[in-house]
């Protein structure tokens, strides 16, 4: 059936729902369960009949199995050709048997007759385990095999000398929360989702630095730098301010302005039915035609600044839902140096399909200005950490397990359109006009190859186009390249900060920690002094402090109290001063008490917030007798509970609340079982403090039908979380567990808090 004909059936079965008052939701589900009980596999050709795309678009298929097979993520090179990574191996079936093959690839996809559909596959590497993440960077490529990251470097599209350049890279987690992304920003370091490290390589070093912990799955950047990413069950999350910066305080857990709530409204509106969610049984998941009502697969979010969509676009953040097998439109907005944002309408999509096997999980922007979606085409979509009973009906009923070795790259197209790759050239003189360029993709690869080049000779070139400040987006692209090329100074920065166009200026001060030295140190200061009167720019200049103190300490020492004067009531400004103060919090809010003894000033309660988390982390035991007694219990907190609580037990923001100090933890046994087991959905409540959507997730899966864990497994993990840190409680034992399985017994959902009371 066409999607054509299935749009118009269905339609015509929700027009006889409202129109009949006696028929109840339960049987439009029955009939909905009925039209689609069936879930065909389809070849590429069939499943792009079924992709709707927003009136004045069109979809193209780009590639498909064979040239493709379960792509996860990808990235362009100078040529215009593909780089993809394929995840082969994730969730062979229901259990994940095989999942650790080693048939994991980097191939190279290439469109040899400039129709936009690609002809030519060569593979670059093969044998990984659930390859996740790639980028190119000089001669090599980054590649994440998890827990490694590889730098391979390219000898004629064939893979030469491996480096590991961390051995580390991912440290516990499953396939769905473990580090991914290695997006080359607009500061030259590379940063990851479900990560707070970044990269950059210097020569033959690779530089590996703490930075904030963002998202989940998929990353993406704005005109000015600034990252956006998500976790599975919000829309869009970002940054504020520059990702280099107010991450130089470890004892400081959140800094405003970053990992901010960028897009609050998490609906969507699929074109199909999608029985087949992870928590499909629950009320308030789907709706009376069984359609999801919420994201619940948030991933591979981008910032469209592709120049080939028209002003409307520019700036919007798309993000894929394979869950519910569509891609959502975010209008984004600036206010001041907020970021807000709101979907582009409501009861409709950017792109969905009613091919239930259509899996968008990345977005990529293209060298065509296109953006590239890939679809790993596959039924089973949930890792199996986190299947439910329920999920597995459903891939049993309609047969899901199946494809294993298809995969399909589409490109979203403006109808009519016929855009062309722009190719780059190793000539520096077009490099530097290229950052002018109305396409993001294009600006980003010429910055990136000048930087890669060490072009010497384009260093004059980049001063004059400095000297140009008409153009801001080309502008900020030629700052950041003299800063790559280490060829950037003070007397190029400080024009700059003058200039009426603010995020000219505000660039200008993001760059300042990358110039910062004992010669420049007191020019440096000026400039921020200068920004104290400025309630735009004062939270960007106090974040420029740490650099600063590194340099020069009693200076940005004096420096920082005139901030908390000026701007006593900002969080933002209170936060960046905070990050200044590592291992000075308690001198600090000595400091702002003996200026202003009010309880309620911003800076005050959260310096209080930094001081109750180090001195909770003091106390905390350090784990190392614990994991040796419970090594099973110890294994699965990292690899399921870590991800979202963090090492620490503390929480992480946006994902989950702590465990350290939780009355849910330490409480009765029972209770903490049944939660593990079966799961909790929000809103929480933990020592006082609500958490609940969309702030958090408010929605922690059971293991409890894990078949990888066993009951003493789960005793263990219980028992190590109700001792570990600051924690202290009685152990669970396996019998427990078997106590509370057959009190629960035939149980799928989840708990409330309001069964616990």
């Amino acid at each position: 059936m066409t999607s054509k004909l299935i749009g118009c059936a269905l339609a015509g079965l929700m027009f006889m729902s409202c129109g009949n008052e006696g028929k109840s939701p339960k049987a439009d589900s029955i009939a909905m369960r009925q039209q689609y009980g069936e879930s065909p596999v389809l070849t590429a050709e069939q499943s792009l009949q079924h992709l709707k795309a927003e009136d004045g678009f069109s979809v193209q298929l780009v590639a498909a199995e064979p040239q493709v097979i379960v792509p996860v993520a990808m990235t362009f090179d100078e040529k215009g050709r593909l780089w993809v990574a394929e995840m082969t191996g994730y969730m062979p079936d229901t259990s994940g048997t095989g999942e650790n093959a080693m048939n994991g690839k980097i191939v190279i996809l290439e469109d040899a007759t400039g129709d936009g559909v690609i002809d030519k596959r060569t593979v670059f590497l093969d044998s990984l385990v659930l390859p996740r993440a790639l980028c190119i960077i000089e001669n090599g490529l980054l590649v994440a095999e998890p827990p490694r990251l590889w730098y391979v470097e390219i000898n004629g599209d064939k893979a030469g000398k491996r480096t590991l350049v961390d051995s580390a890279y991912t440290e516990g987690g499953n396939v769905e929360h473990q580090p991914n992304g290695l997006l080359r920003a607009m500061d030259n370091w590379i940063y990851n989702a479900k990560s707070n490290k970044r990269y950059r390589k210097e020569g033959n070093r690779w530089l590996k630095e703490d930075t904030h912990f963002r998202g989940q799955w998929g990353i993406s950047q704005d005109n000015y730098g600034r990252l956006f990413y998500n976790n599975n069950s919000e829309n869009l999350l970002g940054d504020y301010f520059s990702p280099g910066l107010g991450s130089a305080n470890p004892n400081q857990r959140n800094v405003k302005g970053y990992d901010e709530n960028i897009v609050p409204d998490n609906r969507v509106f699929p074109a199909r039915p999608t029985p087949g969610v992870n928590r499909g049984y629950m009320k308030k998941v789907l709706d009376d035609s069984l359609r999801l009502i919420n994201f619940t697969a948030a991933c591979g979010p981008l910032i469209y600044r592709g120049g080939l969509y028209g002003a409307a676009y520019e700036g919007n953040a798309f993000v894929a839902e394979p869950s519910a097998n569509l891609v959502k439109r975010d209008l984004l907005e600036d206010s001041g140096y907020q970021v807000k944002g709101k979907l582009a309408y409501t009861g409709r999509e950017f792109l969905a399909s009613t091919d239930e096997r259509f899996r968008p999980v990345n977005l990529h922007l293209g060298p065509d200005g296109a953006i590239y979606v890939l679809d790993m085409y596959r039924g089973i979509i949930q890792h199996k950490t986190y299947l439910t009973p329920y999920l597995k009906n459903e891939i049993n009923t309609r047969s899901l397990t199946q494809p294993l070795n298809c995969g399909r790259i589409y490109r979203v197209l403006p109808n009519g359109a016929k855009p062309m790759p722009f190719k780059l050239t190793a000539d520096p003189a077009q490099l530097v006009a290229a950052l002018d360029n109305t396409n993001g993709w294009v600006r980003d690869k010429a910055q990136q190859m000048l930087v890669d080049g060490k072009y010497a000779s384009a260093i004059p070139l980049l001063r004059q186009r400095l000297a140009d400040t008409t153009k801001p987006i080309g502008l900020i692209h030629t700052l950041w390249t003299l800063e790559g090329l280490h060829a950037l100074n003070i007397t190029d920065v400080k024009p700059l900060t003058r200039q009426k166009d603010v995020m000219i200026r505000t660039q200008a001060l993001w760059t300042l920690p990358s110039i910062i030295n004992s010669s420049n140190k007191a020019a440096v200061a000026d400039i921020l002094t200068g920004f104290l009167i400025d309630q735009q720019l004062a939270p960007s200049a106090a974040l420029v402090l740490p650099a600063l103190k590194k340099v020069d300490p009693s200076m940005a020492k004096r420096l920082s109290p005139a901030f908390f004067y000026g701007f006593p009531k900002d969080v933002f400004v209170a936060d960046a001063l905070i990050s200044n103060a590592k291992d000075q919090e308690a001198a600090l809010l000595d400091e702002v008490i003996a200026w202003n003894p009010d309880t309620n000033l911003v800076i005050r309660r959260h310096l209080q917030k930094v001081l109750t988390d180090i001195s909770n982390r003091r106390k905390a035991s350090q784990g190392d007798v614990l994991a040796k007694e419970f090594p099973r219990g110890n294994l699965i907190f990292k690899t399921v509970c870590q991800t979202c609580h963090g090492a620490d037990g503390e929480g992480i923001q946006s994902l989950a609340p702590p465990l350290n100090h939780s009355e849910l933890v330490t409480g009765k046994k029972e209770r903490l079982i049944a939660i593990v087991l079966y799961g909790l959905t929000g809103p929480v409540e933990v020592n006082g403090k609500i958490y609940k959507a969309p702030e958090y997730n408010a929605d922690m899966p059971g293991i409890g039908s894990n078949d990888e864990f066993s009951d003493g497994d789960i005793a263990q993990l219980m028992s190590f979380i109700r001792n570990a840190w600051g924690n202290k409680a009685e152990k669970v034992t396996e019998k427990d567990i078997l106590s509370v399985r057959e009190k629960y017994k035939g149980r799928q959902k989840s708990f409330t808090m309001e069964e616990f009371k």
